[in-house]
């Protein structure tokens, strides 16, 4: 089934300390099915839900017939304007374990039909994950988790969220209890509280991706790029000789770096082909593992 429409349902549920996760829900207009299975989309560090390509990309799942929930995280830093890092307050204690709580949160807001559309029904045994660096790794640990996800894709995943402090970011930590990081793209300098480094390496046996992708049994795709400036290619690739599955593969896609070519705001009317055969591997992946 494919819709060469698509209906997308803005909202917001609580997180677990009552701050907002304002999510999209994406469906087709036109269904051919009384259930879909369900993709969460999931954002790295500094990212968010409407950055660069990333709306369209959902969409172009969405054609393929699935329905699609696209988030950002309660602690992103990114509130009403969707688009700015206009809550840096919240940024600065953005830990690990919060975002695997806010997936557990878009969970059970589908489950209870508080994410829901009128079009058709969300079918919960049919869940799949696809998440962008950090929130790649996050998507790992969710995936080892919770029993209803039946699927998994990355791009550009973390393997070892403890292996990227940096010495510098510890002792400012050790000093003052806070580290500076510029967000690339504006130049806004950011605070990083030692909340954050703590919750890491307090929790590493639940939080680590390269822990927890042991545990993973289902359909993984690990896609990542030769040239990645952010995230070697190789946390993809220790990633997948993790992982104990018997469909699982990894994709290295040449010639582009950490977000495949695109970046925001994304204004081209066509993908860039790094991008455009991340989707198209994503698209086949979900095809036959999840439908």
């Amino acid at each position: 089934m494919r819709s060469s429409s698509i209906t997308k349902i803005k909202g917001e549920i609580p997180s677990g300390e009552g701050l907002p996760i304002r999510y999209d829900l994406l469906v087709p207009t036109v269904v051919n099915s009384s259930s879909l299975p369900v993709i969460l989309f999931i954002h790295g560090f500094k990212g968010f839900k409407d950055w660069g390509a990333f709306p369209d990309a959902c969409e172009e799942l969405v054609r393929s017939g699935f329905a699609v929930v696209a988030f950002n995280m309660s602690l992103s830093g990114v509130g009403k304007s969707l688009t700015e890092f206009d809550e840096p307050e919240l940024f600065r204690r953005e830990t690990l374990t919060q975002d695997l709580e806010d997936v557990v949160s878009i969970i059970e807001a589908i489950k209870t039909k508080l994410i829901s559309s009128d079009k058709v029904s969300l079918d919960t045994d049919r869940i799949g994950l696809v998440g962008h660096s950090r929130g790649g790794h996050t998507a790992v640990a969710a995936a080892a988790e919770y029993a209803e996800i039946q699927c998994l894709v990355t791009w550009s995943a973390v393997a070892d969220y403890n292996a990227r402090w940096s010495d510098q970011m510890k002792s400012d930590w050790g000093k003052s209890g806070t580290t500076e990081i510029v967000n690339s793209r504006t130049g806004q300098i950011l605070q990083l509280d030692k909340v954050v480094y703590d919750d890491a390496i307090s929790n590493a046996d639940r939080l680590m991706a390269i822990k927890r992708v042991q545990e993973l049994y289902i359909p993984s795709l690990f896609i990542a790029a030769k040239e990645d400036e952010a995230v070697s290619y190789q946390d993809s690739e220790q990633l997948f000789r993790k992982s104990p599955s018997e469909d699982k593969e990894i994709r290295l896609i040449a010639g582009t770096g950490h977000t495949f070519g695109i970046s925001h705001p994304f204004e081209e009317k066509d993908f860039p082909e790094p991008f455009a055969e991340v989707i198209d591997l994503t698209e086949g992946w979900f095809l036959e593992y999840l439908k």
